[in-house]
């Protein structure tokens, strides 16, 4: 009994034989290579430069738009004729119009047409900026071309009208010849001119190849001159994706002879407010940026960047000068701000700059003391704004504020705070202050010491972090940095690089989704761009989900709250999308949805329209469920909301005429295939849901009736079907190709997340969806790589999932793979692969989707070793357990509920009773010790 006591009191205080670390021998030079830090509210990419630092930072509320309606109220009128326009097989006419009558409302758009009169119009110009004898010498330069536009060589956030000039010498060869303008894609529209005479215009992103008649051509100089004109977004002279290609000009007959214009040309910004461009949904948005500049540590020795997981602390130390120099870095969440530490060997050795700026065109900077300023930012076309501290002290040496900016001369240490909030309450309210805010956090601050506030940080965050501990092995590569050993990965042994990956998942998840907070969107909480891609919001076909695979399994239980928390506000603005579009009962939300809660279809038909996102989140109250057993959770939260999902697709299922199934129409594919009817995901979806309804209601002793009209449902919805290729079909009908390689593998949902197909009770439909992902291929995006770990997992195929992690942990490219500082990579950064990819590995060492625990189902020949402790299982179960040689060498289960244990290994198989909080202890064989 002692010994059962001691147990009890002591696995959840795990001990670490390695603490990990991503650590580097230079500073950032790039976002994707810069450190992420937060603290679910709070989140900082730290690059860690020497003589110019850079945080760049963000406040987890701080979105576009503003609260609204966005349902389109006559939208059920057309769902009869969209499900009967599918049934005969016309699917474009279908998607046609479903496109102009179905689709969500869009945020209100400004007078483009107004605008861009007037820009058109030259009012401010005295002369046209297209004349030969302009006077551009003003003008600064821009390099021209860039592909992802001018957001991507430093000017974040620029919109509207912007002229280029640039002059080009003509061989006389050339002249009274036709020439050809190759600028291929201008984004968006163009006026270009030649020796200031109109050429070409073009409003969309084809490529611009302009004639220039021979009469406008001279041997010498010649100008060139664009009004380019961007509404939103990427804006500029693109040229080609292939950088080998330069944009130029040649000899209409002779496209080989092509003199570049690959150069910095003069630019003037006419216009930079252009109108509110009408947007479906938000975008998630960067707050500002710290700059550090420092002195006197020109020619340092000895760098080195690191992340240490374990403590949530980035440093950067150096030494310059004979001078040793450390600076540590951290977002505290007991405290709400994020701490930079600058120290040295030498007292007076501290000497820098602060600043404060912001990519938002309305920013406003002010001094509010000697070592205090303030940052106020509003977001464009929205109502969110937010505002941001910055207090320094240090130790000896002077302080004061110039120019806006905080200069510190000789100090012995410093140590800056940063706090940031926003106007934002919840998604309906946004009265809040956030100078208020921030002035109470900031206040309360000062009843703090450095050394308080580190250690209240530390004891926080190891709160989550201290829970579970993976070990893989070593390697000798763990002497490297991690960019070299992700270099590497691919062909040396580096097991401890996985571990590491699994924990940095976890490190993620507490950064950017503490409870109280958002859920992490697309980049958990880390961004810098204010047109980031697909919004960084909340897409919900399966990255949003994703994000939060590995949260009960990794033992981080209490930070799947915040996803909980948002199906909670998503099941309350889906009703009415539920009843303004299929006049059903429940509530519905479509593949995304963001700060605001939008439920609707969005961006297109051909994908937009897709019914079972709400299906889709309910597993995730119920996983919590399976993982905590917490039966109040079930009774107060999860089961109403699932009921009410449930009662959605009661409504909205309709009877196959073909086949007399109840299919699932309109919808489609992720995002494949189309605007179809009966997708095989969504029966999925929508079985898992029924049946995990009615357990609820069994396990509560509710609804009968209810549960009985499920089963009843549950019983005539289309099901698997194996195709003519032995392929599990992706749609109602057999039409898959075998050859398409497409990232969405949406019709294996059933195998993961979900369980309907498992070796155990679906040999042949598991044969059948090992057979589609062979066709589909391993390539992928980085989430999609992740979710194929996963599958292969699922397969039992270790070896299988462990080249999908090869695949996942390479340098990052075109095909996917990890970044410098390990971010997912999509392209662009997705942080759902470094979600789904840690819950993988986890997924090759345990499984507990069926009614057995499965013990190293899918381990690899690679990791032939390990330990694992806190792991968790369905059924209220945590667990620690050991290998060697490949073989099981000791386990220990707790048990947190009290429920029947069904373990298995291999072909053993142990089934006992259990009771809450008593730990059991096996060897290898499954005897009890």
């Amino acid at each position: 009994m002692r010994k059962l006591l001691f147990y009890i009191f002591l696995l959840p205080l795990l001990t670490y034989a390695q603490e990990y670390k991503l650590w580097y021998t230079a500073p950032a030079q790039k976002w994707t290579d810069a450190l992420p830090l937060g603290n679910g509210r709070i989140g900082a990419m730290v690059f860690g430069g020497i003589e110019k630092d850079r945080i760049q930072f963000n406040e987890e509320t701080l979105w576009t738009g503003s609260p609204r309606n966005p349902n389109r109220a006559d939208a059920s009128q057309y769902l009869s004729k969209i499900r009967s326009l599918l049934a005969e097989g016309k699917q474009k006419e279908a998607e046609q119009l479903a496109e102009t009558h179905f689709m969500g409302l869009k945020t209100p758009e400004g007078d483009q047409a107004k605008w861009l009169s007037e820009v058109l119009a030259l009012k401010d110009f005295p002369i046209h900026p297209a004349f030969p004898q302009y006077d551009d010498q003003a003008w600064p330069m821009m390099p021209v071309p860039s592909y992802e536009g001018w957001e991507a060589i430093g000017f974040e956030g620029l919109d509207g009208a912007v002229w280029f000039r640039t002059t080009i010498d003509i061989p006389a060869s050339w002249a009274g010849k036709d020439l050809i303008l190759d600028l291929n894609r201008i984004r968006d529209y163009d006026m270009t001119y030649f020796n200031g005479k109109l050429i070409g215009s073009t409003r969309s992103l084809d490529p611009r190849k302009y004639r220039i008649p021979a009469e406008l051509v001279k041997a010498g100089s010649n100008t060139i001159a664009i009004q380019v004109i961007n509404f939103f977004d990427k804006g500029g002279i693109a040229g080609y994706k292939d950088a080998t290609r330069a944009i130029g000009i040649y000899p209409a007959t002779q496209p080989d002879r092509l003199i570049s214009l690959n150069k910095p040309w003069k630019y003037k910004i006419q216009d930079s407010n252009p109108p509110a461009v009408a947007r479906y949904q938000a975008d998630y948005q960067p707050f500002g940026d710290l700059k550090l500049h420092f002195k006197n540590v020109s020619n340092a020795t000895h760098y080195r960047r690191e992340l240490n997981l374990a403590k949530a602390l980035c440093q950067t130390s150096f030494e310059a000068n004979g001078i040793g120099y450390t600076r540590t870095y951290f977002v505290s969440q007991p405290h709400q701000v994020l701490v930079v530490r600058l120290e040295a060997t030498q007292k007076a050795s501290i000497s820098f700059e602060a600043i404060l700026s912001s990519p938002h065109q309305n920013t406003t900077l002010t001094r509010l003391d000697s070592q205090t300023l303030s940052l106020a930012v509003q977001v464009k076309h929205g109502t969110l704004k937010g505002t941001s501290y910055l207090r320094i002290e240090t130790t000896n040496g002077k302080v004061e504020t110039e120019n806006n900016r905080i200069r510190i001369t000789e100090a012995d240490n410093a140590t800056l705070y940063l706090v940031a909030a926003t106007n934002y309450i919840n998604y309906r309210d946004v009265s809040a202050n956030p100078d208020t805010r921030c002035k109470t956090t900031l206040t309360a601050l000062k009843a703090s010491t450095y050394d308080h506030i580190r250690k209240a940080h530390l004891q926080e965050y190891q709160s989550y972090y201290q829970t579970f501990n993976i070990d893989l092995g070593t390697s000798p590569a763990e002497a490297l940095p991690t960019d070299q050993r992700l270099g590497r990965f691919g062909t040396v042994l580096d097991p401890s690089l996985m571990a590491l990956y699994v924990q940095y998942g976890r490190y993620l998840l507490i950064s950017s989704s503490r409870p109280n907070t958002r859920p992490a969107n697309l980049q958990g909480i880390w961004n810098d761009l204010l047109a980031p891609p697909w919004g960084s919001k909340y897409t919900t076909n399966i990255n949003a989900e994703m994000n939060y695979w590995g949260a009960e399994v990794l033992n981080l239980s209490l930070l799947h709250r915040p996803l909980l928390k948002m199906i909670e506000e998503l099941a309350e603005t889906g009703k009415e999308t539920a009843q303004k579009y299929y006049q059903a009962r429940g509530w519905v939300l479509h593949h995304n949805t963001d700060l605001w809660r939008n439920t609707t279809p969005i961006n297109a038909s051909n994908h937009g329209i897709w019914v079972t996102g709400a299906g889709w989140l309910c597993l995730h109250l119920w996983e919590h469920y399976l993982f905590t057993q917490n039966q109040a959770f079930l009774q107060k939260t999860a089961y109403p909301i699932m009921k009410e999902a449930a009662l959605f697709f009661v409504d909205f299922l309709v009877k196959d005429p073909k086949t007399g199934w109840l299919i699932s129409t309109p919808s489609n594919s992720p995002e494949n295939g189309g605007l179809v009817a009966g997708p095989t995901m969504d029966h999925q979806i929508i079985r898992s849901l029924f049946k995990n309804c009615i357990e609820a209601a069994k396990i509560l002793k509710t609804d009968a009736d209810f549960s009985l009209l499920l089963q009843n449902k549950y019983a005539q919805i289309a099901p698997n079907q194996i195709g003519r290729f032995g392929q599990l079909q992706e749609w109602l009908e057999d039409k898959d190709d075998t050859t398409n390689k497409h990232r969405h593998i949406s019709h294996l949902w059933g195998l993961h997340p979900g369980n309907e197909i498992n070796w155990d009770e679906t040999p042949a439909f598991t044969k059948a969806a090992r057979l589609s992902l062979i066709y589909r291929g391993d390539e992928g995006t980085g989430w999609s790589l992740a979710w194929k770990i996963n599958f292969w997992a699922r397969f039992k195929d270790g070896d299988h999932a462990l080249q999908m992690v090869k695949m996942l942990l390479r340098p990052a490219s075109g095909a996917g793979g990890s970044y410098v500082n390990l971010f997912d990579a999509h392209p662009p950064f997705q942080i759902d692969g470094n979600f789904g990819g840690s819950a993988g590995i986890t997924e090759m060492l345990l499984q507990s989707h069926t009614s057995f625990i499965d013990l190293l189902p899918a381990l690899p020949k690679d990791l032939s070793q390990g330990n694992i402790k806190g792991i968790k299982a369905r059924g209220g179960f945590e667990l620690e357990f050991s290998w060697k040689k490949s073989a099981l060498q000791t386990l220990k289960i707790k048990s947190l509920a009290g429920n029947v244990c069904q373990l298995r290994y291999g072909d053993k198989v142990l089934k006992f009773p259990t009771q809450k909080g008593s730990i059991y202890e096996f060897d290898g064989q499954l005897q009890k010790q």
